[in-house]
Parts: structure tokens; C-alpha cells; sequence
């Protein structure tokens, strides 16, 4: 059984909420004027299934669920991602320590190598946050 089209609507606009909270407006807003007949139907995925389906389920705060990102991107190699979802952390609530212990972590489930990209990547996001004032 499929969703109502009101349904698939209500979930997309809380996942465009949510996005919008975690990655920032102008983000957002970049990513969709970016997005072409070619595209356009990911970025619609993206929002309904990822931030729409997924992150408005309670058994995770966002806090958790931006760190469990990290760690994923970090084993992915993903340095684009890292980078988007290290600042969705800081905008979430988590804490530069917290982050580094992940990327720690991740140094020994992931590989030494993938935890010095995102050192780096950390490094720069959180460089660029206190010069944010963020």
C-alpha cells in the first residue's frame, strides 16, 4: 500500500524542516537551485526518506544521530559529507570534544587514515565555526 500524496507531502515538508535545522538554510537552498531534471528526484529523496522518514524517528536525538554520520562518512571516505555533517554536529548541539573522541574512535574501527582526513576536515569546520562565532 502506497502513501497518500498528503502524506508523502507532510513527511517532506518535517524531512525540509529537519534538514534545514541540522545543515543550515543556505545549504539547503544551494543544493536544491542546484538540482535539475536529473537530480531534482534525488534531492526530493534525500528529504522525505533520509530527513523526513529517518530523522524524525525518537529513539535517536539528532545529537547521536550527527555523530553516528560522522563516524559512517569517516568509514565511507567521504570527505564532502564529513564536512557537511561535522557542522550539522556543531549546529545540533554537539560538542568539539565529542566529535574528536568519534573521529578517535573511528581511527581504530575505521583505519588510521580515514581518522586523519577528518581530523583535518574537523579542524578546518571548527576553525572556520570560531571564526563564525558560532
Amino acid at each position: 500500500m502506497t502513501e497518500s500524496k498528503a502524506s508523502q507531502s507532510a513527511v517532506y515538508a518535517e524531512g525540509m524542516k529537519i534538514r534545514r535545522s541540522v545543515l543550515g538554510d543556505s545549504y539547503v537552498d544551494q543544493a536544491l537551485a542546484g538540482a535539475d531534471d536529473l537530480s531534482k528526484p534525488l534531492q526530493e529523496l534525500v528529504t522525505e526518506f533520509c530527513w523526513g522518514k529517518i530523522w524524525t524517528r525518537e529513539g535517536l536525538a539528532h545529537t547521536t544521530r550527527s555523530l553516528i554520520n560522522v563516524a559512517m562518512l569517516t568509514a565511507l571516505n567521504r570527505p564532502h559529507e564529513v564536512k557537511l555533517h561535522i557542522q550539522g554536529a556543531l549546529r545540533n548541539g554537539c560538542s568539539q570534544e565529542e566529535i574528536v573522541e568519534v573521529i578517535l574512535q573511528c581511527a581504530v574501527y575505521c583505519g588510521v587514515p580515514a581518522a586523519i582526513d577528518t581530523m583535518r576536515i574537523a579542524r578546518d569546520v571548527f576553525a572556520n565555526a570560531a571564526n563564525d562565532g558560532a
